[in-house]
C-alpha cells in the first residue's frame, strides 16, 4: 500500500516529539505515512526536524517556510505542532487545501478558535483529529474499563488533584502567557479530556482562580544553568536561550467544582504555584467502590477498594473481561490486556504519539472515526475556559454557554488580537 505524504508543520519542541512518535510506529512496522516537509518559518528548527528525521527514519524531509509550498510535495495530511496561538490558522488553511490534519492540543487557543476550526473541518469533509494522549494511556483505557463494567457502580465523584510547581517555568515562557496558552488551557486540556473521557459530559461549571506567581525563573537559562522541567528531554536547547526570569500574564491555579451531565460531582485543583508538598490525585468513587488512577503516562497501577479491601494486580483484568487495547497501542505496548507498564518516560511519550499517528492513518485510509475530533477538542477549550469565565463572572457557568461563545469576557482580549471579532468601539 502506498505511503500517506505527511508534513509536520511548526517544528520545535513538540514537533521533535511528534517526529519521534512517528519514528516509533515506523519501527513497529505499523507507519503507513511518509514524512516528506518539515514547515516553519523559523528555518533552523525545520532544518533540525529534518535532520533528525534523516537519522531515525532513513530520509530527510524538504524543508520549507511556507504552508502553501507544501503543495508540489504531494501532501494529503499534516501534523499541526506550531504553537496553539497559530492552531486555527493553520488548520482551516489545511483543510481548505485538501489536507487531513493532526493538531496539537489545545485545539485552538479559543473557544471561539476551536469552533472555527470544527465548522472548517465540518464544511470540507476532511478529517481533523486532536492529539490528545492521556486518555491514550493504557492505564487509563483499563480504568476507563473498569468503570464501564460497573465495578464500583454508579459514579458519584471525581476527584482531580494536581499541585506543584512554585514559581518555576512550566517547560517554556509562552505556557505562562494569556494570548499565548496559559498552562491552565496548555495543560489544563489534558484533564479536561480526561473528566469527560471517564465520566461523559460536563454540565455546569463553578471555579475561582488565581494568578500566585506572577514572576517565573527558569533554572536552564544560560545564566544559571540548572534543569527546567522537560519533558522528553526535548525542549533544553530552547530553555536555555528563554529569560532567566519573565512575568507571567496567565493565571496559575484553578479550583473548581463540576456537575456532569449523569448527575456525578467533579471536585478539581489544577495548581501550577504550589509550594511545598506536591499534590496527585485521581479518583472515582461510586456506589459500590471506588477507583484511585495513577499520573498519566507513569505505568503506575490502578488501586481498586470495595468491600473493605484493595485490589492492584492483575486481577483487576478478571474484573473487565472485554478489555482489550487498540491493535496499535497493544502492538506498542506490548500486550493487549496490560494492568501495569514500565518504560522510560520519553518511551511513553513516543509510543502514545505513535498511537495517535496510527489512528490518523487508519481514518485517512479507511475512513474509520476519530476518537477526539474537533468537536470533543473544543470542548475541552472550553471547559478550560469555563473555570477561568466563572471565576471572572463571579458564578457557575454552563458548558452550553462556553460552547456557544456567549460567555467570553476572559477570552475577548485574545480574540481581539487574533482577528476573531472586533473591538468595540
Amino acid at each position: 500500500m502506498e505511503k500517506i505524504p505527511l508534513a509536520i508543520v511548526g517544528c520545535g519542541g513538540m514537533g521533535h516529539r511528534h517526529l519521534y512518535g512517528l519514528a516509533e510506529l515506523r519501527n513497529a512496522g505499523l507507519s503507513p505515512f511518509e514524512l516528506v516537509g518539515a514547515c516553519d518559518p523559523v528555518t533552523a528548527n525545520a532544518e533540525s526536524l529534518a535532520d533528525d528525521a534523516e537519522e531515525r527514519l532513513g530520509a530527510r524531509p524538504t524543508v520549507v517556510e511556507r504552508m502553501e509550498m507544501l503543495e508540489h510535495l504531494g501532501v494529503v495530511a499534516v501534523d499541526i505542532t506550531t504553537t496553539p496561538r497559530y492552531h486555527h490558522i493553520v488548520a482551516v488553511e489545511a483543510v481548505e487545501r485538501g489536507w487531513h490534519a493532526m493538531v496539537e492540543k489545545p485545539v485552538g487557543l479559543t473557544v471561539r478558535a476551536s469552533n472555527r476550526i470544527r465548522e472548517a473541518a465540518e464544511r470540507t469533509g476532511k478529517i481533523v483529529s486532536v492529539a490528545e494522549n492521556y486518555r491514550r494511556d493504557p492505564m487509563n483505557r483499563l480504568g476507563k474499563a473498569l468503570l464501564d463494567a460497573g465495578v464500583i457502580g454508579a459514579p458519584r465523584l471525581m476527584i482531580h488533584n494536581t499541585m506543584g510547581g512554585g514559581n518555576q517555568m512550566t517547560i517554556s515562557v509562552w505556557r505562562h502567557q494569556k494570548n499565548q496558552s496559559g498552562v491552565l488551557l496548555d495543560v489544563g486540556v489534558h484533564f479536561a479530556d480526561i473528566l469527560e473521557f471517564y465520566l461523559g459530559p460536563v454540565r455546569t461549571v463553578y471555579a475561582q482562580t488565581r494568578l500566585h506567581e506572577p514572576i517565573r525563573h527558569n533554572p536552564a537559562a544560560a545564566q544559571t544553568g540548572g534543569a527546567s522541567n522537560n519533558p522528553a528531554g526535548v525542549y533544553g536547547k530552547w530553555q536555555k536561550r528563554m529569560p532567566a526570569q519573565f512575568e507571567a500574564t496567565a493565571e496559575d491555579a484553578a479550583y473548581a467544582t463540576l456537575l456532569f451531565e449523569n448527575g456525578a460531582v467533579g471536585q478539581f485543583i489544577e495548581d501550577h504555584a504550589a509550594h511545598g508538598q506536591g499534590v496527585w490525585t485521581r479518583q472515582i468513587h461510586g456506589s459500590a467502590g471506588s477507583l484511585a488512577l495513577p499520573p498519566d503516562r507513569s505505568g503506575q497501577l490502578i488501586t481498586l477498594y470495595k468491600n473493605g479491601e484493595s485490589i492492584c494486580d492483575e486481577t483487576l483484568l478478571d474484573l473487565a473481561p472485554d478489555f482489550h487495547l487498540e491493535p496499535i497501542t497493544a502492538a506498542l505496548f506490548g500486550g493487549e490486556r496490560l494492568w501495569g507498564y514500565s518504560f522510560p518516560f520519553p518511551q511513553t511519550d513516543r509510543k502514545l504519539i505513535a498511537a495517535e499517528y496510527g489512528e490518523l492513518g487508519r481514518a485517512i485510509e479507511s475512513g474509520g472515526p476519530i476518537e477526539v475530533d474537533a468537536t470533543q477538542g473544543g470542548r475541552s477549550v472550553a471547559l478550560s475556559y469555563a473555570m477561568l469565565e466563572s471565576s471572572m463572572a463571579g458564578r457557575a457557568l454552563t458548558m452550553a454557554e462556553l460552547l456557544s461563545e456567549e460567555i467570553d469576557g476572559y477570552q475577548l482580549e485574545i480574540d481581539e488580537e487574533l482577528g476573531l471579532r472586533s473591538a468595540p468601539p
